[in-house]
């Protein structure tokens, strides 16, 4: 089965398999093996499900690419040109080897496999084609984390599709409510304001916001609670959203509420306004630290400021602390930084952000302010 992204624009799928082929040779491999998932999608327009059957691109350096996919599953690919792109299909039916088809498609045995196959199929691979294995994600990363104008368009329209349910949050969010009647909500706004799915919807109310990965629970959600709402999903092209605002209900019940919160609008706004070109990706998460450190909050910060996003919520680049790559135009990524007083209440801040030629591009536009709704 295939999850199609789109239309197909064959000349830039073209582009993407040479350009990968080409890191496959620089990284001293000799071939991408790829499996259905993000890295399938960007290369072939096309994602598909990883079964029990193995479905497979091969990348080979100096051959021609050849898709291996069982015969049953092939009209789920039928969309991809693969005629136009110079990619070989080669069927298998049950009780025929997949892998020794991917063994023909092969000139050497130097393979990087993707990332998330499973290893059903990477040991299996291993089996037949050598042991001689390596990730692909290091040498797809390269290509991804650069945004072609397609995909920095696609990912402006996920953000303003999120930040609309965002505005839309006083529809639900209300004392006497329990947080999972509001995600259920949320999750309904988000595929009516465009999205395919909701990937995630965390509702961390009170105490619960105290925990970045909460999602959602039944405690009833009260007056005067700060609440942490985190909220994403793929538009039908496969490119993701990621917004997250903290709202509160009424006048919040802890009065140091309002000053914590500026230390962390602060800090975001810092670590945006620190993203341009050539500055390091540790450069902009230590930009919001700093500033929640000072303040004497360092240790309730304790996740990293950002990560890439695109055909995955999580992808590289990781904006964090050791991550000396300088950031280049096109990439793509969160800043989140969040404060967490545990028992008590939490708090984030979270934009998708673009590196342009000369600085910074946000793809969320709602408030950045402490969001008070009515009790």
């Amino acid at each position: 089965m295939s999850t199609q992204v789109g239309p197909v624009d064959v000349d830039a799928l073209r582009g993407r398999l040479d350009r990968a082929t080409a890191a496959a040779s620089i990284a001293g491999v000799d071939a991408l093996l790829i499996s259905p998932g993000s890295d399938l999608r960007y290369l072939l327009g096309a994602g598909g499900s990883s079964f029990e059957r193995l479905t497979c691109l091969v990348l080979p350096v100096g051959g021609a690419p050849v898709l291996v996919v069982p015969k049953l599953e092939q009209p789920g690919y039928s969309g991809i040109p693969t005629g136009e792109l110079g990619v070989e299909v080669a069927t298998w039916v049950d009780g025929e080897d997949p892998y020794a088809l991917v063994k023909q498609a092969l000139k050497g045995t130097r393979t990087a496999v993707s990332d998330m196959m499973p290893a059903l199929h990477t040991l299996r691979l291993r089996d037949v084609v050598g042991e001689d294995q390596v990730l692909a994600g290091p040498v797809l990363r390269e290509l991804r984390m650069r945004k072609d104008a397609a995909e920095v368009a696609a990912l402006r329209k996920a953000g303003a599709a999120i930040d609309r349910v965002h505005a839309r949050m006083g529809e639900w969010l209300r004392p006497g409510r329990t947080e999972a009647e509001v995600g259920a909500d949320i999750a309904a706004a988000i595929v009516a304001e465009g999205h395919t799915a909701a990937d995630f919807v965390i509702v961390g109310s009170g105490p619960n916001g105290a925990s970045p990965h909460h999602d959602v629970s039944d405690r009833v959600i009260e007056a005067g609670d700060v609440v942490v709402v985190d909220i994403g999903g793929p538009l039908a092209d496969g490119y993701n959203s990621d917004s997250t605002r903290t709202y509160v209900l009424g006048e919040p019940r802890d009065a140091d509420v309002w000053e914590t919160y500026s230390i962390l609008q602060a800090a975001q706004r810092k670590a945006v306004e620190a993203v341009r070109p050539g500055v390091t990706c540790e450069a902009v998460d230590a930009a919001a630290r700093e500033i929640i450190a000072d303040a004497g909050f360092g240790e309730y910060f304790v996740h990293r400021t950002g990560h890439g996003i695109g055909l995955d919520v999580h992808e590289e680049p990781y904006i964090v602390g050791g991550n000396d790559l300088p950031l280049e135009p096109g990439m793509a990524f969160s800043v989140e930084p969040g404060i967490y007083l545990p028992g008590r209440w939490g708090a984030r801040i979270e934009d998708i952000v673009i590196t342009t030629a000369d600085g910074v591009e946000s793809v969320n536009n709602q408030p950045h302010e402490l969001v008070v709704l009515p009790a």
